[in-house]
């Protein structure tokens, strides 16, 4: 059948350009910790010196043996290496764009800004606490979540003893900071 009466294209193997990462609302700067800054780095490099030549290895290897429209090792490693490839753009771009801030030499240790980690009451029970980091090193079970997430736009800026409110869905929720701590220098 034409490939005009039909839902398919040449690059049916292609990926199909979803972001994945969150991607920052225009006009905000990328900010990261020199932690998150490293382990970007360190991934980017993973993905240049050792990952990328090890797929690119199987690619030619798999080329070699002939037929490619059925060769799953061919076609595999090329769909890889484009992931791997689109990784490293987004890397590099994450990086370029980086603003690092460094919690450790951070001033107003009474007030609550990027790095800090804040252990508050939510609605008078609790205890709970949250570490302010970039989009990039947001890690849920680990509790460090983004700057522009609700809750920290609702503590930033706070100091010890203050209550915020956090608009959530389900409502309001008041949030009473019981600690403020930064990395040591």
């Amino acid at each position: 059948m034409n490939k005009a009466f039909v839902r398919e294209s040449d690059h049916d193997d292609e990926d199909d350009g979803a972001p994945e990462a969150p991607t920052l609302p225009s006009g905000f700067r990328n900010y990261i910790t020199p932690a998150g800054r490293d382990a970007l780095r360190s991934e980017l490099l993973d993905l240049i010196d050792r990952q990328r030549p090890e797929v690119v290895g199987v690619v030619s290897w798999a080329a070699s043996n002939g037929d490619r429209s059925e060769n799953g090792d061919y076609i595999y490693g090329k769909k890889r290496l484009r992931e791997i490839d689109r990784r490293i753009r987004f890397l590099t771009k994450r990086l370029e764009s980086a603003v690092v801030v460094d919690p450790a030499l951070q001033e107003q240790r009474d007030r609550v800004f990027f790095g800090a980690c804040v252990s508050f009451l939510r609605n008078g029970e609790g205890p709970e606490e949250v570490t302010i980091v970039g989009v990039d090193e947001v890690d849920a079970p680990s509790r460090r979540v983004s700057w522009i997430a609700p809750v920290s736009k609702a503590l930033l800026r706070a100091t010890l003893g203050d209550e915020v409110v956090l608009r959530t869905p389900a409502g309001e929720d008041l949030l009473e900071i019981v600690e403020i701590h930064y990395p040591q220098p």
